[in-house]
């Protein structure tokens, strides 16, 4: 039969253990955290993914320069986003433009149909993925405050309205110049529908002053199909 002394020296050594392997857990998880027990590669792309992430090679976002330099500037306006380049009259310059011609949707009808905005890219341009994301998402927020700065009992308001109720549908389709993106343009503001140019800055990929995108809408579906129903999808 075993004495008190042999069963105590058993506690003992049970305890020892689980500490010591308690300890050893704990150093070996801090060790693989900090990259100290894997491969130096894999410690330095662990390090670049979460100190310096990057979107991808076809980020549209320069370092040195700010992300307001390449979006719509909310607070100021359509003279502050014709000066950065992000929208553009019929011949390409950076000028105010009257409310007369209807770029913002001053003569839309509201006839209680879907509403849906349409996104017309250039392809002739050679932009990557990246780059049509980034003028796309300039496009949209131009065109929501085209209609935004209506009356709120306004048919413009009301169609905003309808098409964030319903989801916001967005449809990007393709054009193979700016010739036949200004006559899209000119179609739509004849018919009073919102229709916003692009311009871009020339940071990254294109030649600056480049017509990139131009949305139609949001606006009733039946009406923008006039304008955009014949193109081809993205």
């Amino acid at each position: 039969m075993p004495s008190s002394f042999d069963q105590g020296a058993q506690t003992g050594v049970i305890l020892t253990t689980a500490l010591a392997s308690f300890v050893t857990g704990w150093l070996f998880g801090v060790f693989t955290t900090r990259g100290y027990l894997i491969s130096p590669g894999l410690a330095e792309e662990r390090r670049r993914f979460h100190r310096d992430p990057v979107e991808s090679d076809e980020s549209d976002v320069d370092e040195d320069d700010s992300l307001l330099d390449h979006a719509p500037n909310w607070a100021n306006g359509v003279q502050a986003d014709r000066r950065q380049g992000l929208r553009a009259d019929a011949a390409g310059a950076a000028v105010a433009r009257a409310p007369s011609t209807g770029g913002g949707g001053g003569g839309l009808v509201d006839n209680g149909e879907e509403c849906k905005l349409v996104l017309v890219v250039r392809t002739d341009l050679g932009m990557t993925k990246g780059k049509i994301a980034a003028q796309c998402s300039h496009a949209t927020l131009a065109c929501f405050k085209a209609l935004s700065r209506a009356a709120p009992d306004s048919p413009q308001r009301k169609v905003l309205a309808r098409w964030e109720a319903l989801g916001q549908a967005k449809i990007a389709v393709q054009v193979k110049s700016q010739d036949d993106m200004l006559e899209l343009r000119r179609r739509a503001r004849a018919l009073g529908l919102p229709a916003e140019v692009i311009q871009d800055a020339g940071r990254t990929q294109i030649e600056a002053g480049s017509m990139t995108v131009l949305g139609v809408g949001p606006a009733p579906r039946s009406l923008v199909d006039q304008v955009t129903g014949h193109l081809k999808l993205l």
